[in-house]
């Protein structure tokens, strides 16, 4: 079997055999989204993919790499000179909701 049919297929059968792939958002999906169209979307674009150069994409990304990597924007462990500011003004509820709602995004992968 060729290895793109081989990666489909693992990713169908983890698709079926585990939860839904969008579970409903255990943070605050209004708080999420005004935060989104505030602070983020015009980086990382509302839908989690990047509309600068440069700037990540985050949608589909790990509920708890997004958790660990906007603290550590906030607490200076990690440094970007505008993630760094923005990360500031986030509370914990701010990263929890962030976290959820990017990670949410349902992100479709097709091999080249």
């Amino acid at each position: 079997m060729h290895a793109s049919k081989k990666v489909l297929l693992v990713l169908m059968l983890g698709a079926a055999s585990g939860p839904p792939i969008a579970p409903a958002l255990a943070g605050d999906a209004a708080a999420a989204r005004a935060k989104v169209r505030t602070l983020c979307q015009n980086c990382h674009g509302e839908n989690g993919v990047a509309v600068l150069p440069g700037a990540a994409n985050l949608s589909g990304q790990q509920k708890e790499y997004l958790r660990l990597q906007l603290r550590a924007y906030r607490s200076g462990s990690r440094h970007n000179d505008q993630m760094s500011i923005i990360a500031k003004t986030l509370t914990d509820a701010d990263i929890e909701d962030l976290s959820e709602w990017y990670s949410a995004i349902k992100v479709t992968v097709e091999m080249p």
